[in-house]
């Protein structure tokens, strides 16, 4: 499409501060919209939610949004803006599960109602239907 090969190794390095708190943002923030999304009873509303957070993240962060380790490793295969050197991608894995772990504590503190096997529920469905997650508001 732009003319690119197939596969190229990023050579953009983004190993700096400044890249890897803005990772630790993106994954937070991520990770917020998913629950939040679930959690409301709007599942169904979980793939434009997430698709709009990253759209926006992408301008928004520093790092241009990874907040998931495979996407991690997938941007190193690509030569552009938005890739990452290889060796820039350990700290952003790194950050990336700061960025979880500090989520897991927020979304504590606002649903302190929920148990762990009620955001399995949440998230995941067990009779598959999206529609019968229950609402916790």
């Amino acid at each position: 499409m732009f003319a690119l090969t197939t596969v190229s190794i990023s050579i953009h390095h983004r190993a700096s501060g400044p890249h890897l708190f803005a990772e630790v943002i993106a994954t937070l923030g991520l990770l917020l919209v998913i629950f939040s999304v679930a959690r409301t009873g709007r599942a169904t509303s979980a793939p434009a939610a997430v698709g709009a957070y990253i759209g926006a993240a992408y301008w928004f962060t520093s790092s241009t949004s990874f907040a998931n380790p495979a996407i991690t490793v997938g941007r190193m295969f690509s030569d552009t803006f938005s890739g990452i050197a290889p060796a820039s991608v350990p700290g952003f894995v790194v950050a990336q599960l700061i960025g979880g772990l500090i989520a897991i504590a927020v979304i504590r503190t606002l649903y302190p109602d929920v148990t762990p096997g009620d955001a399995a529920d949440m998230l995941m469905p067990h009779d598959g239907a999206p529609e019968t997650i229950r609402s916790h508001t």
